[in-house]
């Protein structure tokens, strides 16, 4: 049995009932947030709490816990299901109204809703050798910096990636990268990192924030900025990331190799620091 929680009940998951009435299911109206948790500990809650906070005030959409709260939640769902090591995902939605519209209703209340799976983290063939590719025409909306539900353009750039049989879709918007289907990217060249600076048009990631603190920790030489199309065909190295992803590299872009055509020498050092941060974390909270 899975464990999950529904508007102030702990139940299991195949019992969760939602009205066809609720904003999230008639028109994606909600936030959500996937918090990775290694050893029964999840990963940087505080963290995804504030990006679930700053999603919620931009949708106008009053956040239904304190920071406290939540964390109790959280744990439960941890606690009461099987896996030490899980993916935990949150929704928030508007609500249920009295009928279908689309102007805001007043005096709702939000329909929150969490459970958790196995956390399935990169294996040890796809670190060696690296994952495959697509490029694709960033056409979702201007908002990208919101972690909301409505994630069709997502969902439809991602499997254009599953149909070609990639991993991923990285996505270019007016011949500048902006990030992945479902991650962040990153590129290297000539030994320095370069990351798309935060915008309206890109996810603003856990794990991405965590990849510039650990290149600055470790002098890695590193930049913030735009990078043009051209630029991300041409790099030496080109990384997915994520909070379940962690740090993957990408090994061919639309059938072509990205530098040597195998996973660099930044990735290979990114992904040891990755780790042991994570381990010190997990381990000293």
């Amino acid at each position: 049995m899975m464990l999950c929680y529904l508007d102030g009940n702990f139940l299991p998951l195949e019992e969760a009932r939602v009205s066809p009435l609720d904003r999230g299911f008639l028109f994606g109206d909600g936030a959500y947030e996937v918090i990775p948790v290694y050893s029964r500990r999840p990963f940087r809650l505080a963290e995804h709490l504030a990006r679930l906070e700053n999603t919620l005030r931009a949708l106008r959409l009053p956040n239904p816990h304190p920071a406290g709260a939540w964390e109790e939640i959280v744990a439960r769902i941890v606690a009461g299901n099987p896996w030490d090591d899980q993916s935990v995902y949150l929704q928030v939605t508007r609500g249920a109204d009295r009928m279908r519209r689309h102007a805001f209703p007043a005096h709702i209340r939000p329909t929150v809703f969490l459970m958790s799976e196995a956390l399935a983290t990169p294996d040890q063939e796809q670190l060696e050798h690296g994952v495959a590719a697509v490029s694709a025409v960033d056409y979702r909306w201007l908002r990208c910096d919101l972690k909301t539900i409505s994630l069709l353009a997502n969902c439809l750039l991602r499997q254009q990636a599953v149909d070609a049989g990639c991993a991923e879709a990285v996505l270019f918007r007016d011949g500048f990268l902006t990030e992945g289907a479902a991650s962040n990217i990153f590129a290297v060249r000539d030994g320095v990192l370069l990351a798309p600076p935060k915008s309206h048009l890109a996810l603003p990631g856990i794990t991405y924030d965590i990849i510039l603190e650990l290149a600055a920790r470790h002098a890695l030489p590193h930049a913030v900025r735009e990078i043009r199309e051209e630029e991300a065909r041409g790099a030496d190295e080109l990384w997915m990331t994520s909070s379940t992803k962690e740090v993957l590299p990408i090994t061919t872009l639309d059938g072509q190799p990205v530098g040597s055509g195998r996973p660099g020498e930044c990735a290979r050092r990114m992904h040891g620091w990755y780790r042991e941060f994570k381990d010190t974390v997990m381990r000293h909270g």
